[in-house]
């Protein structure tokens, strides 16, 4: 290397600005909880869509962990029968769930899911808790 063409790094100055907190509206910490659900499902082998994450908040379906489990369970047994696509029908949400994939597509409230049609799905369960 060519010593004439060095030259050093000069420390440039800092702009300490200070910025107001954000605070978290309902919103971001609704977005947040579901998004934290999402990772902890898709670490026990059953993971939400952005879709199936996004229908969840704007309905205000909650789902426990232990909740999540169970369908998780279901999902895996449907997908030994050789289902693909399944409907989870719970006590107050409806999910099109890929077995293929692990993964939930969809979700509507189970009100909602009374007024729907399901096409593309080959395989139904029936959640009741």
């Amino acid at each position: 290397m060519d010593k004439t063409n060095f030259h050093p790094i000069h420390s440039l100055p800092v702009n300490r600005t200070h910025h107001k907190p954000v605070k978290a509206n309902k919103l971001t910490q609704t977005s947040f909880s579901l998004q934290l659900q999402s990772v902890i499902q898709s670490k026990n082998g059953l993971t939400i869509s952005k879709h199936a994450t996004e229908r969840l908040e704007q309905r205000g379906i909650n789902i426990s962990q232990e909740r999540w489990n169970r369908i998780e369970e279901k999902v895996s047994q449907a997908k030994a029968k050789g289902v693909s696509d399944s409907l989870v029908l719970l006590k107050d949400a409806a999910l099109i769930v890929s077995a293929k994939n692990n993964t939930v597509i969809t979700a509507m409230g189970r009100q909602e899911a009374a007024e729907q049609i399901f096409t593309n799905i080959n395989g139904t369960i029936v959640m009741e808790n």
